[in-house]
């Protein structure tokens, strides 16, 4: 990390201020050849800014001067408070290649945090997860992560597994001396411990990757159910087009909701019945393909109208059944077999019951865990690698195996917060942040 590197760390277009960052070994020499003499650590200083080969003004920041390691990326740093317009941003960029540094790559400053020991690799993702942050309790979650909680989670777990090995190897090498006894079985014992806090931590539903996520909700039902009209309704805004027309809505229509929080995909299908051409056939199975793949199904059915067969088809135990334009007749005690909610989505009737369900049952999904969850399918498949090594302590032979086993679920614990080499990876993590970041 020979090279310094620079980067807008706000919003890009036309602001009253933007900020940029740079990082590395030059910054300092950087710094003094826009501003003058380096400002005092960590204390804001008013400069004019300078090109360095022609000396031209190109603005009045504030300048801050942050020197490693004591910084974000454990380097040498600074932020300069630019005024937003374009015009100046692009000229200080240009100051500073003539300088000697470079445009950051997305994600640079992070992963060079980590790479200096600043932060373990479950923080950095948390950092990118509270920058895409979209509702209060992604930012909760987002942050707990950034803030090192599953860092020490794993930690702790790394730390049992590294005194099981020590002891495992004492038994290995000193099996002649006089050693306590039954310490083989302490450690076998010890290990199904953990594997079974670790199993229970991996048996969470995917709650922390559905919060990060969001969670997809379908709504199905026959043509002229006022589908499209509650996807308006909950959206608050005329998202769908509504008809009189049996069969208006031909492919999926989707809106974002926040609800409780939790980030929602609320998906408009195609009514169900018998296709009367090939665009229909393709849109009704492309409804029961996104009811397959939804985390939760809004079965709809008029209320005034009897239920249809294929809507019939889709009402079973965790499907939230509606029984919509209750203005027109009253709801059915029960669809099913199951006591529908009722709602008009005209009248508005009944619609804030049905977002407190709504919230109640995405909650249940997906809300905050009072644990750190799981956030990425890489923590869980490692985790899983590590449970099926510590189980190996059951039936392995032999206490070299043992001891193995006992390092391989090391390495896969060590995989999720970067102690051990993951190079194969950290491409793919720090290629999803931001510029500037």
């Amino acid at each position: 990390m020979t090279d310094t590197i620079f980067a807008l760390a706000s919003g890009a277009g036309r602001a009253a201020v933007a900020v940029l960052r740079l990082s590395g070994p030059g910054t300092a020499a950087a710094l003094a050849a826009l501003a003058g003499a380096l400002p005092a650590p960590r204390h804001a200083s008013l400069r004019r800014l300078r090109h360095p080969q022609t000396a031209e003004v190109l603005d009045r920041a504030l300048v801050l001067w942050f020197p490693g390691p004591a910084s974000y990326t454990g380097e040498d740093s600074a932020e300069l408070q630019l005024h937003g317009g374009p015009a100046v941003i692009a000229g200080v960029a240009e100051a500073l290649v003539a300088a000697g540094a470079r445009p950051a790559e997305p994600g640079e400053f992070t992963r060079r945090a980590f790479l200096n020991g600043r932060l373990d690799l479950t923080s950095a993702e948390g950092i990118a997860d509270l920058i895409a942050a979209e509702t209060a309790a992604q930012r909760r979650q987002a942050l707990r992560q950034a803030e090192g909680a599953l860092a020490t989670l794993y930690g702790g777990w790394a730390t049992r597994i590294t005194a099981l090995l020590a002891r495992q190897e004492a038994f290995i090498e000193f099996e002649d001396e006089d050693l306590p006894a039954g310490l083989d079985d302490a450690v076998a014992t010890a290990a199904a411990a953990l594997r079974a806090e670790i199993a229970a931590h991996l048996a969470d539903s995917n709650r922390g990757e559905r919060l990060r996520e969001g969670l997809l909700v379908a709504i199905l039902g026959a043509p002229n159910a006022g589908k499209s009209s509650l996807l308006n309704a909950l959206a608050g805004r005329e998202a769908a087009i509504v008809s009189a027309r049996a069969g208006t809505t031909r492919d999926v229509v989707e809106v974002r909701l926040d609800l409780a929080g939790v980030p929602v995909t609320l998906a408009d299908t195609a009514g169900l019945r018998e296709a009367a051409d090939e665009i229909e056939v393709e849109g009704i199975r492309r409804a029961r393909r996104r009811a397959e793949e939804a985390d939760l199904v809004l079965t709809v059915f008029a209320a005034d109208q009897a239920p249809d067969a294929e809507t019939l088809a889709w009402v079973k135990p965790g499907v939230l059944v509606l029984a919509n334009k209750t203005d027109l007749a009253p709801a059915p005690a029960s669809i099913g077999g199951i006591a529908p909610l009722p709602v008009s989505a005209r009248t508005g009737d009944g619609l804030a019951a049905l977002r407190a369900r709504l919230a109640e049952e995405t909650t249940a999904r997906a809300g905050l865990a009072a644990e750190a969850p799981l956030t990425r399918p890489r923590h869980r498949a490692a985790l899983t690698e590590a449970a099926g090594w510590l189980a190996e302590l059951d039936t392995a032979p032999l206490p070299e195996l043992r001891a193995e086993a006992l390092r391989a679920a090391l390495r896969a614990i060590g995989r999720i917060t970067g102690r051990v080499g993951v190079e194969a990876v950290l491409d793919a993590v720090f290629g999803e942040f931001c510029i500037g970041k």
